[in-house]
């Protein structure tokens, strides 16, 4: 067995008899969106899904674009990448920050008092447009592929999920917040003519606009689903379920 993967757990499990509010990352409500049977197994039964290999890369680029845009933070200053774009803001200066940002310690928090559910994520960054001083929720995003970067693909709805999530839950702590998001996408260059030690990127700024609706209703599904002692249906696209009916279906063959 992984010494890191622990396949049942006796924390963070939901007790339906508890009047405790019970905390949801943005990855776990993602979760339920994706299967209610795994995220029921996960939350209710503490059987999580194996975890996946972490994308250092990935976290490398997003620690030096904080650590860039942490650098305009301080000094009160547009970012050329805003400049290149004509986005009249800058980043937003607030001593939360590296709070919000820490996802592991729960990032930024709203109690959703209907459902005893507390909300939390760690978003990337927080801009602040100059004339209207609304805030601006920034997601960063690498990856290396030719063609246009865009939106569009299917399974990019998570994306788009978790940039209306981390919206919700600013306007819930009290903030003003555009309805108008950005990506700020990182895509690896391989047209290069050698490695040389480096890996050279663009960097584009997409916007998104978000839509909040979703998210009081799912929460209240959620608590619906935590509280059944019923297991939910899977999900037809789960491959994780998939997985395991497979399994299922050959040891059964096996004994008969």
């Amino acid at each position: 067995m992984s010494q890191y993967y622990k396949p049942k757990r006796t924390r963070n499990i939901f007790n339906p008899q508890s009047q405790e509010p019970f905390s949801l990352s943005r990855s776990k409500i993602d979760g339920f969106l994706k299967c209610p049977r795994c995220f029921y197994f996960d939350r209710r039964l503490g059987v999580g899904q194996p975890p996946s290999f972490p994308f250092n890369l990935n976290s490398a680029v997003d620690t030096l674009l904080k650590k860039e845009f942490d650098i305009h933070r301080i000094h009160g200053e547009t970012h050329p990448l805003m400049k290149s774009y004509r986005l009249d803001a800058i980043p937003f200066n607030d001593s939360r920050m590296d709070e919000w940002r820490d996802a592991l310690r729960g990032g930024i928090k709203y109690f959703f008092e209907p459902v005893n559910l507390v909300i939390q994520g760690g978003v990337d960054d927080v801009w602040i447009d100059n004339k209207t001083k609304e805030l601006i929720i920034v997601d960063y995003k690498s990856t290396s592929k030719d063609g246009e970067i865009s939106l569009d693909a299917e399974w990019q709805i998570a994306y788009k999920r978790q940039m209306e999530l981390y919206q919700w839950l600013f306007r819930k702590n009290g903030f003003s917040v555009q309805e108008i998001g950005y990506f700020v996408y990182c895509n690896g260059k391989t047209d290069r003519n050698a490695f040389d030690g480096k890996l050279e990127f663009d960097i584009h700024l997409i916007p998104y606009e978000g839509k909040t609706e979703w998210i009081e209703p799912i929460l209240h599904e959620i608590k619906k689903c935590l509280m059944s002692d019923v297991i939910p249906q899977a999900s037809p696209e789960c491959d994780f379920c998939a997985y395991r009916r497979a399994i299922s279906d050959i040891e059964e063959q096996q004994t008969k």
